[in-house]
């Protein structure tokens, strides 16, 4: 139990909200509004999905194939930021981290650049943050907010293009101020598609993703597809979805719902999200992190682009405020001759310039 809590404390804590809530509001018919059945079939959908395509070594062999041979260090610095960067748009912030950050150790590692890991990977953190805001598909509160209000795509590309822009310009100057000298990658094998067929099928199965993100096939249609296909074919990947995030949407789905039906609390946080909607859903997600404070804080407003600014500028900050950052922490602190203190003052400092450079854009845009 002790350990469990410890991996999953987010979903302990939604779950302990979300059952302390039901003592305010005692469980009746209207609880069946506050779930999104359509968010929770899609992240599901996209988990399993992802998760195929990480499966047949898709991600390893592009970076493989990108990084082998002779090249600067500042362009390897390069590609290691922007690959968890671009592909962070489609497949998540966290499948990013947890693909690339264990390839970066591996490429400083055979490069003898081992002083250059905390840096790297700070940056690397930082990248996938920022980037995954491009894409409705990017992370989880993309993904509720385009559903829950309704969000047009033309919209959606309006509000966090020119972030994801300044995001990237800052990304590259900051991978720039790496050594210029040159080094050479070999990597003892090549690499390559393990299971052909597999990669096929999640390609398509991808596609239809994107598909019912932008409503053109109904969810309840993907969900079926999904589910079958996978059943027959990739049996393998259920167990690798992250039903605890699942289960943690429903937590602070119920919270979230609950609050809404106390009037004191409501009136209090539609306050705060009047007064200003992207620095509270900022704030918010300091301590709670971003996909949380979308959730709750969406119930209390209508201001729809404040709060996805809000929530995705909002994750970088405190180690928690993406819950993403963590997962890259974890994996550097396993590093040999990690220096978790070196990394967190350097993490610390880059997101504190991320946000102070964000937030004079978002101030400065109409």
């Amino acid at each position: 139990m002790k350990a469990f809590v410890k991996k999953e404390a987010v979903l302990c804590i939604a779950f302990l909200c979300a059952v302390v809530s039901m003592f305010l509001v005692p469980p009746d018919g209207g609880y069946a509004d506050y779930v999104d059945y359509r968010v929770l079939a899609l992240l599901f959908c996209l988990m399993l999905v992802v998760a195929g395509l990480q499966d047949c070594g898709l991600f390893d062999l592009l970076a493989r194939r990108l990084l082998a041979g002779e090249k600067r260090f500042r362009f390897l610095a390069l590609a290691l930021v922007l690959l968890p960067f671009f592909s962070s748009m489609l497949i998540t912030n966290d499948v990013s981290l947890i693909t690339f950050v264990p390839f970066a150790v591996l490429v400083l590692e055979l490069t003898g650049r081992q002083a250059q890991l905390p840096y790297i990977v700070t940056l690397q953190t930082v990248a996938a943050n920022l980037g995954s805001m491009a894409m409705p598909v990017g992370n989880p509160q993309n993904l509720f907010l385009c559903s829950k209000f309704g969000i047009p795509m033309g919209a959606f590309f309006a509000a966090v293009l020119p972030l994801t822009a300044v995001s990237l310009v800052g990304l590259v100057l900051a991978a720039g101020t790496t050594s210029g000298d040159i080094i050479r990658v070999d990597f003892k094998d090549a690499g390559g598609i393990g299971k052909p067929g597999q990669l096929k099928l999640m390609l398509l199965l991808f596609v239809l993703c994107l598909l019912s993100v932008f409503h053109v096939l109904p969810w309840p249609a993907l969900l079926v597809v999904v589910i079958v296909a996978a059943a027959v074919f990739a049996r393998h990947l259920f167990p690798r979805v992250d039903y605890a995030l699942l289960f943690t949407f429903v937590c602070f789905f119920v919270f979230s719902g609950n609050l809404g039906r106390i009037g004191a609390v409501r009136t209090f946080l539609t306050g705060l999200m009047d007064w200003n909607t992207v620095v509270t859903s900022a704030l918010a997600s300091q301590v709670i992190s971003n996909v949380p404070a979308a959730v709750l804080l969406s119930t209390f407003t209508e201001d729809w682009k404040g709060l996805l600014v809000g929530t995705n500028v909002g994750g970088l900050g405190t180690l928690i405020a993406s819950l993403a950052s963590l997962i890259s922490f974890k994996l550097y602190i396993r590093t040999e001759g990690a220096k978790p203190l070196r990394y967190l003052g350097l993490f610390t400092l880059a997101n504190v310039i991320g946000l102070v450079v964000l937030g004079v854009v978002v101030w400065l845009l109409p």
